[in-house]
């Protein structure tokens, strides 16, 4: 007989632990994930009620904590999805767990007790990690730069399609602020720590002092070479606490780099605006230049996730239409066809009506659930599969043996389009979580081709820097992805278009209705216009589910072209 090894139990403890934090990462990457700490929070609050039950004589804090934790659970277990889909709930769930209950038990260990410390050590396994709240905080500057959306719009609650909204604090506000100053990202800093100071100059409670919001509010205006203001918020940093020990040096630094900038000229009138009070006066969205990054159509992109720049003028939408698609009488749809809308003319993206029922999107939301992880990208230049920044989402795949849905909807999907899905990969799901995106990205693999194609007159040499994936594919035999069949198995309150910035299109989700587009033209060529993004999700949760179909086996169902834009 074999041997039978039995690991020590504090081994054992540390493995489980070790699984237990692989499987849960990145939590804040989707909203299907995040519901189960909802539960988790109210049980840990239940389990504070036991403790405060057991030591009556406990501190007034600890109680009123479980008090207003207590009302929250209620309210956010009734609709745990409803409750996250916005932005600001997500993140302070991500803030609560990382690090406000950590500081509760560090106030409870004061005088331990066995029963809650417990609990908490049983739950800490599933608890957020730091860089989920990191992700949350930056996920929410994503939703406040795509929608042009200011930090006091965040704060106070006025987003779009919402009419009630939970507040952020001074402290959140310092945090938000302060994650960004951690990333370097300066321009954040400054619009999250302002904020901060400005709740706290209305006279709003915070545990952070205004010589910590001014220390790094005075760095960050400083690194965005705004010299006047960083004088300015440091003095007045000097003025609440003269001996900081990092304001002085950086006050006479910040004086002897601006002397130098002033010429002789406007000295003069420069030493009467030190002379006069320093003004306080709030910096608006849009001050400072938002720093360019990888990404060259951001604004073109953005704007379609805000409905603007929109090129589906009234002489174009003349020649869009409506029918019923019966899969060039597919047996199957001849007694009920589908309803087939044209959402833009050339590339021709059609959306089809009623294509998933409610017990076929819940189905195959239950099915993906606990097989959602990070969603993945492969590199260009090693051809391994990684997470990415600009792809935020969760996502599973589903086959047709897992059950009778799944097979069904493939099915429907070569009913409808024509093509074979023998070829085609599995159904993908997405969860989109806290500021959920996509952003702008081809399907089809590219491959190297002429700059001087044409297509519809407009030189393709734009996409010239896209790296080319000539083999991205190749492991799967079936050649390139010619078409896409994308369901929308959510409605979005805010947010997460489907857009095509070369064309200047944006679809809109609507539960139950799918959107199909061709990739590459009958020549193989790929259709570059095709580039297309997932907006932020701003309020709700996006769910999706996506048939990649592929060359193979489609020869006599779409037949090639004689030239290379057919």
């Amino acid at each position: 007989m074999g041997t039978t090894y039995v690991l020590p139990s504090f081994l054992l403890v540390a493995f489980l632990s070790c699984c237990c934090r692989t499987s849960h990462a990145e939590i804040f990457t989707s909203i299907s994930h995040m519901t189960g700490l909802l539960y988790t929070e109210k049980e840990l609050v239940q389990s504070l009620r036991d403790y405060i039950s057991a030591e009556e004589s406990k501190l007034a804090t600890v109680k009123s904590w479980a008090n207003k934790l207590d009302t929250l659970t209620r309210m956010t277990t009734l609709d745990p999805e409803g409750y996250l889909g916005h932005p600001v709930n997500a993140y302070k769930l991500m803030k609560r767990l990382n690090t406000e209950w950590s500081e509760l038990e560090s106030l409870v260990l004061q005088n331990p007790s066995d029963g809650f410390i417990s609990n908490m050590s049983t739950h800490r396994q599933y608890f957020p990690q730091p860089e989920d709240e990191t992700g949350a905080a930056k996920a929410l500057m994503r939703l406040q730069d795509t929608y042009q959306l200011d930090s006091e719009a965040f704060s106070r609650g006025k987003l779009p399609g919402v009419h009630a909204s939970p507040l952020l604090s001074v402290d959140d506000c310092f945090d938000m602020g302060k994650t960004a100053y951690n990333e370097a990202d300066y321009y954040h800093a400054v619009l999250w720590m302002q904020q901060a100071l400005k709740q706290l100059d209305s006279g709003e409670d915070a545990t952070v002092s205004k010589a910590d919001i001014l220390d790094y509010l005075s760095y960050s205006v400083y690194q965005m070479g705004d010299l006047p203001r960083a004088v300015e918020l440091t003095r007045r940093l000097v003025a609440i606490d003269s001996g900081h020990e990092r304001a002085g040096g950086n006050l006479r630094y910040y004086e002897k780099l601006l002397h130098k900038q002033l010429s002789e000229a406007n000295r003069q009138q420069q030493q009467q605006q030190e002379e006069q009070e320093a003004s306080e006066e709030h910096i608006q969205l849009g001050t400072y230049s938002r720093p360019k990054d990888h990404l060259p159509e951001r604004e073109t992109y953005e704007a379609l996730c805000r409905g603007q720049g929109l090129k589906m003028n009234e002489a174009r939408r003349s020649r869009l239409f409506c029918r019923y698609q019966d899969g060039k009488r597919n047996p199957r749809l001849l007694l009920r066809p589908f309803r087939e809308e044209d959402e833009w003319d050339s590339p021709h993206i059609v959306r089809y009506l009623d294509v998933l029922s409610e017990t076929e999107v819940e189905k195959i939301k239950e099915l993906a659930k606990p097989r959602l992880a990070r969603a993945t990208v492969r590199d260009p230049k090693t051809g391994v599969l990684t997470t990415a920044n600009y792809r935020v989402s969760k996502s599973a795949w589903l086959e047709g043996e897992d059950d009778a849905v799944v097979a069904r909807v493939n099915q429907r999907i070569q009913d409808i389009t024509g093509l074979t899905v023998d070829t085609a990969e599995l159904l993908q799901v997405a969860n989109y979580g806290v500021g959920g995106q996509y952003e702008p990205h081809f399907d089809f693999s590219r491959r190297p081709y002429d700059s001087h194609l044409q297509v519809d007159g407009n030189r393709l040499a734009t996409f010239l820097n896209y790296k080319d994936e000539p083999d991205a594919f190749k492991r799967l035999g079936t050649g390139n992805r010619v078409a896409t069949f994308l369901n929308y198995m959510t409605d979005v309150e805010a947010g997460g278009a489907t857009v095509f910035p070369d064309l200047g299109a944006a679809i809109w989700p609507r539960k139950g209705t799918a959107i199909f587009w061709y990739n590459l033209f009958r020549s193989g060529e790929g259709d570059y216009r095709t580039r297309h993004a997932a907006c932020p999700v701003l309020v709700g949760s996006k769910w999706v589910s996506n048939k990649w179909l592929h060359e193979r086996g489609q020869e006599f169902r779409r037949p090639c072209g004689l030239t290379e834009v057919d």
